[in-house]
């Protein structure tokens, strides 16, 4: 009586493992009904041919530019009207199209993307891909997306203004040569010192030609060494006087001189004067109680003489 009960256990396990592995047997062959989207139907290969900058490192404000060749299969490719500018997503702008011509005869359109928001982290986006329809009604110039990061323009979580210590140059400063600049001062600089010199030897040499020349300017000349009472000083003064006049000078013929030489006119009293009292000494009783100053009125002569000079 004791041991059927043990074989029933022994046999109850035995069909509650066997339940199990095929339970799990069977849970491995179900198939995964999670529904997956199928993927975008693939549209016709770019065809155009696209000259672009670097797809990297630009800011709120900038402008990415793309030269799209206008040929297709070696042949002109003439476009329809051109498309309007547009949005391009949340972060680009397409401005208005151009077309140009390079150096080579070559047609190209200019298409131009702003950049009008400008992220809180760098990130990477895509300028989806767009066409350009053909004006006689064919094959459309096809060009394919570009890829393109996009910086913000402070780092996040920056909320006061940028110390300039943080700004830095867009490019260097350019070097100024400045040899030329150097040689040309050094030239124009010779040139004034050699001006100066030669004005310089000019109003030196009229100087002296002045005082070799001049009448009264040798009469002083010759003063230097005598005092008014000296009579070589009344001497040199009176033949200053014959060699402007053109002869030899007495009182009674004054007129000659003031008609010889008018720019001696104003001092025409001092000179009446100075011939009165040489009368007197050389031929009369000697210098009168106020005798004339014979260097002053030589230095009065020779301004005058001067003046008419220039």
């Amino acid at each position: 009586m004791t041991r059927a009960p043990v074989r029933v256990r022994h046999a109850v396990a035995a069909a509650a493992v066997w339940m199990l592995l095929t339970a799990v047997s069977q849970a491995q062959e179900l198939p995964d009904l999670t529904p997956v989207e199928p993927p975008p139907p693939a549209g016709p290969p770019p065809n155009a041919i696209v000259e672009a900058p670097r797809p990297f490192g630009y800011f709120v404000g900038d402008v990415y530019t793309q030269r799209i060749l206008l040929q297709l299969d070696g042949r002109d490719f003439h476009p329809a009207p051109l498309p309007r500018p547009e949005r391009v997503g949340n972060w680009l702008e397409r401005r208005t199209l151009r077309i140009e011509t390079s150096d080579d005869g070559r047609r190209w359109l200019v298409a131009e993307f702003q950049v009008i928001n400008a992220p809180q982290a760098p990130m990477a986006t895509r300028i989806p891909a767009w066409e350009v329809q053909a004006a006689d009604g064919t094959t459309a110039l096809r060009i394919g997306e570009w890829p393109l990061s996009l910086a913000p323009l402070a780092p996040r979580g920056t909320t006061g203004p940028i110390e300039a210590g943080s700004l830095r140059p867009d490019r260097a400063a350019p070097l100024v040569a400045t040899e030329p600049l150097q040689r040309r001062l050094a030239a124009w600089s010779g040139a004034s010192m050699a001006t100066l010199v030669l004005w310089l030897a000019w109003w030196l040499w009229r100087q002296w030609r002045a005082s070799s020349t001049q009448p009264f300017a040798r009469a002083l000349r010759e003063m230097r060494r005598f005092d008014d009472a000296a009579p070589e000083t009344w001497h040199a003064l009176h033949r200053a006087f014959d060699r402007t006049a053109g002869r030899t000078m007495q009182t009674a013929t004054l007129p000659d001189l003031f008609s010889r030489a008018p720019h001696l006119l104003p001092l025409r009293e001092d000179i009446e004067r100075f011939f009165l009292q040489s009368n007197q000494r050389f031929f009369g009783g000697g210098l009168s109680a106020d005798p004339v100053s014979v260097h002053g009125l030589c230095v009065e002569l020779r301004r005058a003489e001067k003046r008419r000079e220039r």
